[in-house]
């Protein structure tokens, strides 16, 4: 018998310390612990945070660990005093496990929970054929929804809707500038659309994503520089965008964010970097009321409403993935995420 098809063993692809490639291991199969399920892995997303561990160095929980925040699957089995899903029923991981107790949980802001830990950086994640999850961290994934686009609906597209709706609170017919393209930036695109942002203003340095960004729906494609800021201020009137929205996460694209915004503006930012923010000095940020405003990630609610809006017919995801690789191909998968080969939006790999 191959050894992948041996019983209680599993295929995955574990991470031993930064800049050494990946290596898909067999593994003992996880034992779904009390209030635990375990999921049959059909699609993972490759994220830019699991370049930043594998490749970069930033800290993750313990090692060797298994990769891999952006899950869907099907439930194989469940643990004890757990009562449903079904086995076989589809889901998605919400990957930000919280206490549900905090403050901020009982507000509904599970993503800045106190206590909260994340698959895939402080527990074994979804690059592999079985991750055991928290019941409660399981979200239905509808049947029309493929595994892979609910694999990354859970976070390259939640995470983006989140700063949007409940962060920043855009609302129909206000200027929306979307500050880095890339895989978030993108569906930030098409979801301030949804919102009924006018225009939709795209700034990247990188033609292609400037390109992609006019094809999911953006009014107005910018490169980053004093010409963007007279370009956007002539297409909002002379008064500058309501909500800028930066996705990258370096000084000189906050602070150039910031320069878009209109009086009353807010900025809302979600890239993560190590360099401080510079703003305005306070005479300007005071005298134009302007709001700064820090998103991180998404809560469950985030993901079920954006899966909503897929199975609706209203968030395009078709062309999102633009690479896919199995289990074995995993640390490949990294490598054209993190080398920009073939310009990928966003990576799946497929057990």
């Amino acid at each position: 018998m191959p050894e992948t098809m041996r019983p209680g063993t599993m295929r995955a692809a574990r991470f031993h310390e930064p800049g050494r490639p990946l290596a898909t291991e067999s593994l003992p199969r996880p034992e779904p612990g009390p209030g635990e399920v375990l999921v049959q892995v059909r699609a993972a997303g490759v994220c830019g945070s699991d370049v930043h561990f594998a490749i970069e160095g930033s800290p993750v929980g313990f090692v060797p660990i298994t990769l891999g925040h952006e899950v869907a699957g099907t439930v194989a089995e469940l643990g004890p005093d757990v009562e449903g899903p079904e086995p076989g029923a589809r889901v998605v991981v919400n990957a930000v496990l919280t206490d549900g107790t905090c403050p901020q949980c009982l507000a509904g802001r599970g993503s800045i929970c106190a206590g909260r830990s994340l698959v895939g950086v402080h527990h074994d994640g979804g690059l592999a054929e079985f991750v055991a999850v928290p019941a409660r961290a399981l979200v239905p994934l509808p049947d029309d929804v493929p595994f892979d686009v609910g694999a990354i609906v859970t976070d390259a597209v939640a995470t983006p809707f989140h700063a949007l709706t409940d962060v920043a609170r855009v609302r129909a017919g206000e200027a929306v500038a979307i500050v880095g393209v890339g895989g978030l930036g993108l569906h930030a695109v098409q979801i301030a659309r949804l919102q009924g942002a006018s225009p939709v203003i795209a700034v990247d340095p990188r033609a292609s994503q400037r390109t992609r960004a006019v094809e999911v729906g953006a009014d107005l494609v910018l490169e980053p520089g004093p010409a963007a800021t007279e370009a956007v201020l002539a297409a909002t009137g002379g008064a500058g965008v309501d909500v800028a929205a930066e996705f990258v996460g370096r000084q000189e694209s906050i602070a150039g964010a910031a320069e878009l915004l209109r009086p009353g503006g807010r900025l809302v930012v979600v890239g993560i970097g190590a360099e401080p923010i510079v703003l305005p000095p306070p005479v300007v940020f005071v005298r134009r009321e302007l709001q700064v405003l820090g998103s991180y990630g998404f809560t469950a609610a985030s993901i079920r409403s954006v899966l909503g809006l897929v199975t609706a017919g209203r968030l395009d995801l078709s062309r999102s993935i633009t690479h896919r690789f199995p289990l074995e191909e995993a640390d490949k998968a990294l490598q054209t995420l993190h080398q920009k080969l073939g310009e990928p939006q966003r990576v799946v790999v497929v057990p």
